[in-house]
């Protein structure tokens, strides 16, 4: 009997432990939730921020946040892998029929601006600015193997290679470069240092000082003590005189063309479904303006904002909550 009875009580303490250490249990005892971000590079520092945030008044559900570039999370997002997909461009008709294929309905919410900033190395002495038809000089793809120097670029820059640093071709930022400076969305020379982690670029850039590459403008202003801001002269007198860097000011005045953009994230109406993501995305837009302007983004206006969740209160308005 007295074997009995502890073999018992060993089995009960087991089953405790066993419900105690569930991976089900958050710190308060109610079931850990879980929301899938991926995408943008770009777009991951804000909803990062948001993430790390909302955590604070919600415990108990886990955001995870990836950063496989913008067209990486579409493939996820369109298979319906994800719940949320950060995004630099907007979506693109072969990723939309993807979604659909999948029974997958969405919504894309505007949450920033951002420009895209052409640096070089902090050594680079001779080059200040470039035109629009320099750069797609430079980054067409008829320049691989061609166009290599710097000489090429103007005959008074030095005859030294040209090292470019750049996306990865699963970036947004690549498919927003390519289309305003090339003319065509992902077109471009491969032959060049490609990461879809800015920080990557970032290094690289900084080490080199024959180097010149381009990204979004919050990571050369964490950045800018070791870069140099390049200017842009889009030859349009409407946007200003001459080169013009982009800044808060000039990106929000368009002024900086046309290398302005806007950033957003993708909503999968079956997530919706879930109330631990719609708490996100209202507390998303409770905290993004605050939060994009700290981290050097651009942030909407409030009516802007008001228009963005004006948009999301009609898309879950018949989605019910399970």
């Amino acid at each position: 009997m007295k074997n009995a009875l502890l073999a018992l009580t060993a089995v009960m303490l087991l089953g405790t432990a066993c419900k105690n250490s569930s991976p089900e249990s958050g710190a308060s005892g109610s079931k850990t939730q879980s929301i899938t971000i991926d995408g943008s590079s770009t777009v991951y520092p804000i909803t990062e921020a948001v993430a790390e945030e909302f955590n604070k008044k919600f415990p108990n559900v886990k955001v995870a946040a990836g950063l496989s570039g913008t067209g990486g999370g579409f493939k996820k997002f369109g298979r319906g892998e994800i719940d949320i997909n950060d995004a630099s461009r907007a979506i693109k008709p072969a990723e939309d029929s993807l979604a659909k294929a999948h029974n997958i309905e969405y919504l894309g919410l505007l949450i920033a601006y951002d420009g895209l900033a052409i640096v070089a190395n902090p050594q680079n002495t001779w080059c200040n600015d470039f035109t629009v038809e320099e750069l797609k000089k430079l980054w067409e793809p008829a320049a691989q193997g061609t166009i290599k120097k710097w000489n090429q670029i103007r005959p008074e820059w030095p005859n030294e290679e040209i090292h470019l640093f750049g996306p990865g071709v699963e970036s947004g930022t690549y498919d927003y470069f390519t289309e305003a400076i090339v003319g065509k969305s992902h077109s471009s020379r491969g032959d060049y240092t490609a990461s879809e982690d800015d920080h990557v670029l970032v290094q690289g850039i900084m080490n080199d000082k024959l180097a010149l590459g381009f990204f979004g403008l919050a990571y050369y202003e964490e950045n800018m003590n070791k870069l140099k801001l390049i200017g842009l002269d889009d030859g349009k007198a409407e946007n200003g005189s001459g080169a013009i860097k982009p800044s808060i000011e000039t990106v929000k005045n368009k002024n900086y063309a046309p290398l302005g953009r806007p950033l957003m994230i993708y909503i999968n109406s079956k997530a919706t479904e879930r109330q631990e993501v719609r708490d996100f995305v209202q507390f998303y837009f409770e905290h993004v303006e605050t939060l994009a302007k700290e981290i050097g983004y651009i942030p909407l206006t409030t009516e802007e904002i008001n228009q963005q969740r004006q948009k999301w209160e009609a898309f879950v308005a018949n989605i019910q909550v399970k």
